[in-house]
């Protein structure tokens, strides 16, 4: 798997320039004729096809009307939306407010969604933060987006949110890297009080928490963390972009790699003996 976040937007970009280029063959016409026929420059068709330029609407329309494919348009121009949604820079998303960040990350997915499979290798998810660490996580982001400030909403969101996935009808498998335990985002006090919160959320039924100790034999390579929803898309976030990825052979490597974490991790009492050593150093 490419440790390069934005790969599936490239490939689906790849993927939809190879079905332009199918048109444009089935109906006998070179680069350079379809070009003069629709007012571009031939360059520009060989950058699509090959996916290092995104197709406008106006260029799908054009080009299979060209082609005599007119009843593509409605399929293809879908596949176009879909993947430029794929890549959600934060700082054009952020000037609506923090708390609109994230497609995937919304109530409604989250209401929907019945498992959840989520390796963090140094932050805790959403679903696992105390108030006090979110606020923290959040100024941080704030800051750095120069993002207007909407932490109540934001944090009023995410409870919401969290309300949803810890529910009995739900089921949440998470692999944490030590290093997410061992990451302090405020006081020692706060610190304290979120690794009690941790293992007071592993002892619920439906919930799975193993931890990857830092002193293990490594073999997965999972470089940021990433969340499988169902077995319908995976949600990864990147300082600048949130990712979005929908191609079932891709969800497939996540859900194969998320496998092989979770049989580095340790569980059940093991677990929590190794929470409770990190809240007893940190104090």
């Amino acid at each position: 798997m490419t440790t390069d976040p934005s790969s599936s937007v490239t490939q689906a970009r790849k993927e939809l320039g190879g079905r332009l280029r199918q048109l444009r063959r089935a109906a006998g016409l070179t680069g350079q004729a379809l070009a003069t026929a629709t007012g571009q420059h031939f360059t520009r068709i060989s950058r699509i096809e090959h996916g290092v330029q995104a197709p406008t609407e106006a260029n799908i329309r054009d080009w299979c009307t060209a082609c005599g494919a007119e009843d593509q348009i409605p399929d293809l121009i879908a596949t176009a939306r879909a993947v430029e949604s794929a890549y959600l820079e934060w700082a054009r998303q952020s000037r609506a407010g923090m708390r609109r960040l994230g497609d995937l990350h919304s109530i409604a997915t989250y209401r929907r969604t019945t498992t959840f499979r989520i390796p963090e290798p140094t932050v805790l998810p959403g679903i696992f933060q105390t108030q006090a660490y979110s606020r923290r996580r959040l100024a941080f982001w704030y800051a750095f987006l120069d993002a207007p400030d909407d932490t109540d909403a934001t944090v009023t969101m995410k409870n919401e949110r969290t309300a949803l996935a810890l529910s009995p009808a739900k089921r949440i498998a998470v692999v944490l890297g030590e290093q997410a335990l061992r990451t302090r985002r405020g006081t020692p006090e706060e610190h304290a009080e979120q690794l009690h919160h941790l293992q007071t959320l592993t002892r619920l039924p439906f919930v799975s928490v193993g931890i990857i100790p830092a002193n293990t034999q490594r073999y997965a390579i999972a470089t940021i963390g990433f969340w499988i929803f169902d077995n319908n898309a995976v949600a990864l976030e990147t300082p600048t972009a949130a990712i979005k990825v929908t191609r079932p052979q891709e969800i497939a490597l996540y859900t194969k790699l998320f496998d092989q974490l979770q049989n580095e991790a340790i569980y059940g009492s093991a677990a929590h003996k190794l929470i409770t050593q990190i809240g007893r150093e940190q104090l």
